[in-house]
């Protein structure tokens, strides 16, 4: 045999009884590969025993040079471990994501780890990596938080947010009136609260604090049973113990209309846009522009029993009415008849809000018999959710930044009650009115709250905060949020 074969095949011999370092190590580069043989008859050396995850390691390493390995030692040494748990607790916080596994984590490190040279060009399913007392975790654990991470975690979660229990304003009110089907207090969006007391009707300013009277109806032997503003703040609408629906300018304060037409007390006002809509214990729901003669108004016949709760959806398309019958009665803008009847409550049906958030969703409250808060989609009819508040419920209003809704209530609790949506967890709970929280209205930059009560009071509440839900739909193609 030729002597220079000879020892060739020898030191293969020998190379491949060493250990896989000592193998790399003395090799020096992945270039020098044992298995390769420039010239002679084909080796085909065994791979018995072999680990390729050390050798993918080592041969990682040795595509760099020395200064390289150098510094990626030391740098590894400091950030891999927390840039490792990072990368993962920023994923779960932001994406949503759930806890991933070792072999999301580390993908990023092995694809980072092929060799320029192309050497290994499969993927490795599993990285050893020795475990680190620091960690304090195991290295093959589904949780990539360690220690440190842990604490990341902490200052990344939100803190709960705290609503205060106490009203930040208190007012008297001194002939507010404790009657469920009444209502009697609103806020403008010029910032200005009107109060139905008795027989006259008060503007409070929310910047001066000061209180003018708009109007006295004690003259004519009447006396107020309904506010309600325009959207933009102008006008405000008084219904009346005998039917009529006066149209006053605030900031004149003078008297421009009186609408006939009613047969009997009006409890419930809602605008939309120029046309005001007004219900009355006559069971008849009118619909009046305002500018148009009164010979154009339009009768919405479908209550049994007084109505007492109004509310136009925000694309100004659908009315939303509910009444003494236990019913909550949907029509839209040119029906004479309701194209919606919803009959699950079995108490009047004051409380009725729209969302805001969600196109075509309904809130409505029963009574002292029924006590239950219900969701609706007007879309397709259908019922969503419903709870037991375990007590009467006499308003609702929403949110005009987060999917969080409010609600005030009667016998027996007299309670103010914040829910998230859909999850109807409670945020908070207020207690402080005596009698039945009847009234209830929103500040105009949707912060606060003024809740009225049979104890002729009126308290202000911080319970909402400008922070806009990041679950809402933001697309250009939500159209709904944007068409008035």
């Amino acid at each position: 045999m030729d002597r220079d074969y000879e020892r060739r095949l020898l030191r293969q011999i020998n190379f491949q009884n060493l250990p896989a370092e000592a193998r790399l190590t003395r090799c020096g580069s992945v270039n020098c590969s044992p298995i390769s043989v420039k010239s002679g008859d084909r080796f085909i050396p065994t791979r018995a025993g072999s680990n390729w995850s050390i050798n993918f390691h080592y041969a990682n390493e040795n595509c760099r040079s020395p200064s390289q390995n150098r510094k990626a030692k030391d740098a590894s040494s400091d950030s891999g471990k927390d840039t490792v748990a990072y990368a993962a607790l920023l994923r779960n916080e932001l994406l949503g994501a759930g806890i991933e596994s070792m072999s999301d984590v580390h993908s990023d490190e092995r694809r980072q780890a092929v060799c320029s040279h192309g050497l290994f060009r499969f993927t490795v399913h599993t990285k050893r990596v020795p475990f680190d007392s620091d960690n304090e975790v195991s290295p093959y654990s589904l949780s990539p938080l360690t220690n440190k991470s842990h604490k990341l975690l902490r200052s990344l979660c939100k803190p709960a947010r705290k609503i205060s229990k106490i009203p930040f304003k208190v007012l008297d009110a001194p002939e507010l009136q404790d009657d469920f089907y009444l209502n009697l207090v609103d806020w403008s969006a010029g910032n200005l609260l009107s109060v139905g007391l008795g027989a006259c009707v008060y503007l409070w300013s929310a910047c001066t604090s000061q209180v003018t009277r708009l109007c006295d109806l004690s003259v004519d032997g009447d006396s107020v049973t309904s506010v309600c503003w325009n959207e933009r703040g102008s006008l405000v609408a008084v219904g009346t113990h005998k039917g009529y629906v006066q149209i006053w300018d605030a900031a004149g304060g003078r008297k421009l209309s009186t609408l006939e037409g009613h047969s009997a007390r009006v409890g419930a006002l809602a605008w939309n846009g120029e046309q005001l809509s007004s219900g009355s214990r006559d069971r008849v729901i009118l619909q009046r522009d305002i500018r148009t003669p009164p010979s154009a108004e339009k009768r919405l016949q479908g209550h049994r029993q007084e109505v007492c709760g109004l509310k136009w959806s925000p694309d100004h398309q659908h009315l939303a009415s509910g009444g003494n019958d236990n019913k909550l009665l949907v029509w839209n803008s040119s029906s004479l008849l309701p194209v919606q009847q919803y009959s699950d409550h079995v108490a009047a049906v004051k409380a009725i809000a729209w969302s805001p958030h969600q196109h075509g969703l309904l809130a409505s409250g029963g009574g002292t018999a029924d006590r239950c808060l219900r969701f609706w989609n007007t879309l397709t009819g259908q019922a969503l959710q419903s709870t037991d508040t375990g007590s009467q419920v006499c308003n609702l209003a929403w949110s005009k930044h987060a999917n969080e809704l409010v609600s005030t209530h009667g016998y027996s609790q007299n309670q103010i009650l914040v829910w998230k949506y859909p999850s109807l967890a409670q945020v908070a709970k207020l207690t402080g009115h005596s009698y039945r929280v009847l009234y209830l209205a929103v500040s105009p930059d949707g912060e606060a709250i003024v809740t009225g009560a049979g104890d002729e009071t009126l308290r202000f509440w911080n319970i909402f905060t400008k922070t806009r839900c990041t679950k809402e739909s933001k697309s250009v193609l939500n159209l709904f949020t944007r068409i008035r």
